[in-house]
């Protein structure tokens, strides 16, 4: 029975064998035809390619065209809108800065963004002579800025009436119309203590609103390369104000002769004064004179260091030439008291004349200070001895018969008594000198010889009574 089945197996795989090849057949002969369909799409597809190649290349074309025409639009008008703004500038420029200065100075800056302008835009034919008309422009108005700053120099640069300044002073400080001309008086200026301390207002010299506009002035004076003029202009008009100014008020320079040659009263009262005048100078118009200096100059490239330094050189020289002229002049005893009011005064204004003058431009003003300051302490320490002296050899031959104290011993008493009203600024002229000793201790050693040259003194001129129960009493 295995053996019957074999034939009819072998026949059913022979027919499936044969169905297998016929379906590979067909499969092959589908695939082939869908090889070659899909060959013709191919072939169709790259026919229709090239045929919209040049529509292709057309549209492209107009694409960059247009790209072209509206960065070509654009270009036209940012160089239409800086010739719209030349004109503008220039129109301002030839009206020149004196009815509007700001918009003269907006005017600068927009000729200053065109020639920035056409410098980054060299590929445009007609730069060169846009530049060249403006910078002529630009020229014509660095002329006419610097005419301005003059003329508002000028303007703004006037002597400030002693009135006005003593308006900024502490109402304890003001003077009455009767002080003005009176003795300035300098042990009054000693007993009003505590001076120091006062507010006092810095005078506006010139108005805050001009002050900006000054800035932008000087500005563009420096950037345009014209900084020699701005200095000039600047330094010639404030030191003018400023020596005008001391004048007015009293101030005036003096020789140590001119000095010498004076009477006592008259040299005490101008000595009173110059504390005053000295005071209202550093704290009120020297100040105000740096504030506005600052102000001016500020953020400009600009050495306003030693501008500073020479507009006020004259000045300050007038002011300290009267105090080295007293100190040089010959010492007296009745002087010592004024010479440590003027100390005092220097020692008190010291800190600020260090802050308005300060940088290395101006120290030759804050050295001068300082060697007058050591100066008067000199000369009031050297008249210390020679009142010491003075008192010791004091040969008069006043007799007094009745037995009241002695003219030499009242003298003494209270000229001591008036140095003690001076014990603060004492002690700190024994410091310029010797720092290593205590100060008390020096007034105090001071203080003892002289009592003991008045009694050596004393002892010899008790000699002179013949009756010794006077002698006792002297």
């Amino acid at each position: 029975m295995a053996v019957g089945a074999l034939p009819r197996t072998m026949d059913a795989l022979s027919r499936r064998a044969t169905m297998l090849r016929d379906s590979l057949r067909r499969s092959q002969g589908n695939t082939d035809g869908m090889v070659a369909i899909l060959g013709s799409f191919d072939h169709r597809l790259s026919a229709l390619e090239a045929a919209m190649r040049p529509t292709q290349v057309r549209t492209h074309a107009i694409r960059t065209a247009h790209e072209n025409i509206d960065r070509t639009i654009k270009a036209a008008d940012s160089i239409l809108s800086q010739f719209d703004l030349a004109r503008r500038a220039e129109a301002a420029i030839l009206r020149g800065p004196h009815e509007d200065l700001e918009s003269y100075l907006e005017a600068v800056e927009m000729l200053k963004g065109i020639v920035r302008y056409f410098n980054s835009n060299k590929n445009f034919k007609s730069s060169d002579s846009v530049l060249t008309h403006v910078n002529n422009l630009l020229a014509k108005s660095t002329m006419k800025i610097e005419e301005e700053f003059k003329q508002l120099m000028s303007t703004y640069s006037k002597a400030i009436e002693p009135d006005r300044l003593f308006d900024c002073l502490p109402k304890s400080m003001r003077p009455t119309k009767g002080d003005q001309e009176a003795d300035g008086g300098g042990r009054s200026d000693h007993q009003s203590k505590g001076l120091e301390t006062a507010i006092y207002r810095t005078p506006t010299l010139i108005p805050p609103r001009i002050l900006p506009l000054m800035n932008d002035i000087a500005q563009q004076l420096v950037q345009a390369g014209n900084q020699q003029s701005c200095y000039k202009i600047y330094r010639d008009s404030r030191a003018s104000a400023l020596e005008m100014s001391l004048r007015k008020l009293g101030v005036e320079k003096l020789s140590k002769d001119d000095v010498q040659k004076m009477q006592w009263e008259a040299l005490e009262a101008k000595i009173g004064n110059w504390i005053h005048f000295m005071r209202i100078a550093v704290k009120l118009l020297l100040a105000g004179e740096r504030k506005i200096c600052d102000q001016i100059f500020d953020g400009v490239n600009f050495n306003k260091g030693h501008c500073f330094a020479e507009l006020t050189a004259n000045s300050v020289l007038t002011l300290f030439s009267f105090g080295d002229a007293v100190a040089k002049s010959k010492r007296s005893p009745e002087k010592l008291f004024v010479l440590l009011d003027m100390y005092e005064v220097m020692r008190e204004l010291q800190p600020e004349i260090d802050e308005i003058f300060e940088g290395k431009p101006c120290t030759e003003m804050r050295e001068a200070a300082s060697s007058l300051t050591k100066r008067l302490a000199q000369t009031a320490q050297e008249t210390f001895a020679d009142f010491e002296e003075a008192v010791e050899k004091d040969a008069s031959k006043t007799i007094v018969q009745d037995g009241t104290v002695h003219p030499l011993t009242s003298y003494v008493i209270n000229y001591v008594k008036f140095l003690f009203d001076y014990q603060s600024t004492l002690k700190l002229l024994f410091l310029e000198f010797d720092s290593g000793t205590e100060a008390e201790s020096q007034l105090a050693a001071v203080t003892t010889r002289i009592m003991q040259a008045l009694q050596n003194n004393l002892d010899g001129k008790s000699k002179q009574y013949k009756d010794p129960t006077l002698t006792y009493f002297l």
